[in-house]
């Protein structure tokens, strides 16, 4: 130790860039975390409080704000690690801290690749070694889980008490989600089976759209003017919204690899082919159909695009992007658009977004999608489906990946719906799910004490020489005080 009390610049050096340390890899995957964290704030915080009815744009941008905030601090005390740690269960990983410097600042550390086989002989790839610290990892797995609560908001919108939202985030993480992280990603039972997630259309969206819509269930519809009518306050918001979920998708597949490599490269390519092509599917159905295009439309399709490429980005050649894209604009565009008006179950349960649509049936279609069409030279090249091949590359092992998919989706479909259900049950019992009837007639007003667009204060005389446009004469200001 230097005499003025500093670390020598040597050691600072060595200590800061260790030798395993790549530069490149490591500012990518802060970049891709940054970009991820942006489509949740200011992304959809922008998006809920633009597509939403007025007097709900405060309470729905809060939600996903409040999320936000909680996420990450769960995230870092237990969640982490429940997600990615040591196992605990073939589902479920051992709940500690992440928040050790010296466990921190170590090289990030992730599961091995493992694939068993019917006559219990293994084939064993090399353990995913990132040349970054842990909390790069922890970092970015962290947005990805903040996100997610944010999309089950989506079917809450507009009714959900927030004193409930505040206990459900954490439950839901807790109970919910690490258990569909570990189980694909984190090295659980699916992880070694084989189930292709690339970077989250069964544990991020398959899961949001399906607990989203348990959720909306148990806390009940939306006050019936609102379920009438709820037209979006802001559709410019909402684009502004949709254009950081869009751009944020780059971070959101491209750090799928952990590395900046050709997966990253080609999974971003995927996800613009595919989401392009979703929006323009959809709104040509719209046309179509209904003799309008319509924003919000466009806005749907674009996500649609967006969740359905996900399962698949980096595991998949540019053909099956657009293939995808087709289907991910029409199959989602039927079931909101058609089949949800004709079924006695959709109409009844209020999912005020309709997630159950854009991420429920989107991911799962995602998901199959991709056992059928996993190239099985990219499946090599990205480390946790090593060996894998879609359905469409013939062989066994392209029917046997198929069915793979489809039982990961109805384990994550199962154990969300079950859970969900148990902790509303659980909250409903402490403070209600559901916000009052009168707080459900005002809206922010009586929920926050705000309001979205406040243009004057209650009680200031609008006038017209300071309001009114340039050149206006002069107009004494109207009173409204009684004669």
């Amino acid at each position: 130790m230097a005499s003025s009390g500093t670390m020598p610049l040597a050691y600072q050096t060595t200590a800061a860039s260790p030798d395993w340390l790549n530069k490149g890899d490591n500012a990518w995957q802060l970049t891709a975390a940054t970009l991820v964290g942006l489509q949740s704030f200011p992304g959809l915080v922008v998006l809920y409080g633009g597509v939403v009815k007025k007097k709900w744009a405060v309470n729905s941008a809060f939600m996903a704000l409040y999320a936000f905030a909680a996420v990450w601090i769960c995230w870092v005390t237990w969640a982490y690690n429940m997600s990615f740690g040591d196992k605990l269960l073939p589902l479920w990983g051992k709940a500690r801290p992440a928040l050790n410097q010296g466990y921190l600042i170590g090289q990030a550390d992730l599961p091995a690749t493992v694939h068993y086989f019917a006559n219990g002989s293994t084939i064993e790839t090399a353990a995913a070694e990132p040349l970054y610290p842990m909390a790069t990892v922890v970092y970015f797995q962290c947005v990805f889980a903040a996100i997610t609560l944010i999309l089950v908001a989506g079917s809450l919108l507009g009714r959900m008490s927030f004193a409930a939202w505040m206990l459900f985030v954490p439950l839901w993480l807790t109970f919910s989600y690490t258990v569909g992280a570990f189980s694909v990603w984190g090295g659980g039972f699916l992880f070694q089976w084989g189930v292709i997630d690339y970077c989250g259309g069964y544990v991020i969206h398959l899961s949001a759209g399906f607990a989203g819509f348990t959720a909306a269930y148990w806390v009940g519809p939306r006050a019936q003017k609102d379920r009438e009518r709820f037209p979006p306050n802001n559709i410019l918001f909402t684009l502004t919204g949709a254009g950081l979920l869009w751009m944020g998708w780059a971070g959101f597949n491209g750090g799928g690899p952990y590395a900046a490599n050709v997966v990253a490269s080609m999974s971003v390519l995927n996800t613009n082919i595919c989401t392009a092509m979703s929006l323009i599917v959809w709104t040509c159905l719209d046309v179509i159909f209904f003799k309008k295009p319509s924003v919000v439309g466009a806005v749907q399709g674009m996500i649609t695009g967006l969740v359905c490429i996900t399962p698949a980005a980096g595991v998949v050649q540019g053909w099956a992007a657009i293939v995808m894209g087709v289907l991910a604009g029409s199959v989602p565009w039927y079931t909101m658009m058609i089949l949800h008006k004709r079924s006695r179950l959709l109409k009844h349960v209020d999912d005020t977004l309709g997630v159950i649509h854009t991420h429920g049936v989107a991911g799962l279609l995602g998901g199959i999608l991709t056992g059928l069409l996993a190239d099985p030279t990219l499946c090599a090249l990205f480390l946790p489906v090593t060996n894998s091949r879609g359905a469409f590359y013939g062989r066994a092992a392209g029917g046997a990946q198929l069915g793979k998919q489809l039982a990961g989706a109805l384990f994550i479909i199962g154990w969300n719906v079950v859970v969900t259900s148990i902790i509303c049950v659980a909250i409903n019992a402490v403070v209600p799910l559901r916000m009052t009837e009168d707080k459900l007639e005002v809206g922010d007003d009586a929920v926050h004490g705000e309001e979205a667009y406040a243009l004057w204060g209650d009680g200031e005389v609008y006038d017209v020489t300071e309001h009114g446009p340039r050149g206006a004469a002069a107009v004494a200001p109207v009173s409204t005080t009684p004669n």
